[in-house]
C-alpha cells in the first residue's frame, strides 16, 4: 500500500540540523516510539508529506527541508518584552513555570495559540522568543516507512486540523498552527 491522502503512516527517523560536520541530531522516532499520523490531513508540514507520497512499507527515504519549506526564517521581530506581571497567577510570578528556556504557551491579542521560550528574566520583563525552535534551521531526514493502511474514520477525524500549516489559509503562530491545528 502507498502512502496516500487518509492512510494511517507510521514511520522511524532521524532528524538532524546544522551543515556538514556540524549536524547536530535534534530528534529521533524510534520503533519503540514512531511518528504516527494520517497523511493529507495537514497534520505535518506540506512538504514533509510531498516527499513521503507514493512511499511503501520498508521504502527508506533521506531528504532536506529547507527554512522556507519549514518553519521560516528566524525572526528578530518575533522576540519580545512582556511585562513580568501578566505572568502572574494570583499576584505570583511561579517559578515552575517561569524560567529560562521553558516554552511557554501562550495567547495572542487575536485568541491564536503561541508557543514562547523564556529568554530572559529581568525584574519587570520577561523576554520571549516566539519563533518555532527549527525556525532558521535547514531540516535533514532520514528513515523508513514502517506502516501504512487506510485510516480510520475516527483517525482521520482526530488527525484533521482543517488547516495547512504554513500557508495564508492558516492562522500559523510560531509553534506551528493556532487554535484550530495539529502541528
Amino acid at each position: 500500500m502507498k502512502i496516500s491522502t487518509n492512510k494511517y503512516v507510521t514511520l522511524t527517523y532521524d532528524l538532524h540540523v546544522g551543515e556538514g560536520e556540524e549536524r547536530e541530531l535534534v530528534e529521533q522516532a524510534t520503533l519503540k516510539k514512531p511518528l504516527e499520523f494520517v497523511f493529507g490531513t495537514h497534520a505535518m508540514l506540506e512538504t514533509f508529506e510531498n516527499y513521503l507520497e507514493g512511499l511503501e512499507e520498508g521504502d527508506r527515504f533521506n531528504f532536506s527541508l529547507t527554512p522556507e519549506e519549514a518553519y521560516g526564517e528566524y525572526d528578530e521581530e518575533k522576540i519580545i518584552d512582556l511585562p513580568k506581571t501578566i505572568f502572574a497567577i494570583d499576584g505570583k510570578i511561579d517559578e515552575e513555570v517561569l524560567f529560562e528556556g521553558n516554552m511557554i504557551p501562550m495567547m495572542d491579542a487575536d485568541g491564536n495559540r503561541l508557543m514562547g521560550s523564556v529568554m530572559a528574566i529581568e525584574d519587570d520583563v520577561v523576554t520571549m522568543d516566539f519563533n518555532h525552535p527549527l525556525a532558521g534551521e535547514t531540516m535533514f531526514f532520514e528513515g523508513e516507512v514502517i506502516g501504512v493502511r487506510d485510516a480510520t474514520p475516527e483517525e482521520i477525524a482526530a488527525f484533521s486540523t482543517g488547516c495547512n500549516c504554513g500557508s495564508d489559509d492558516c492562522d500559523c503562530g510560531s509553534e506551528g498552527c493556532g487554535s484550530g491545528c495539529n502541528c
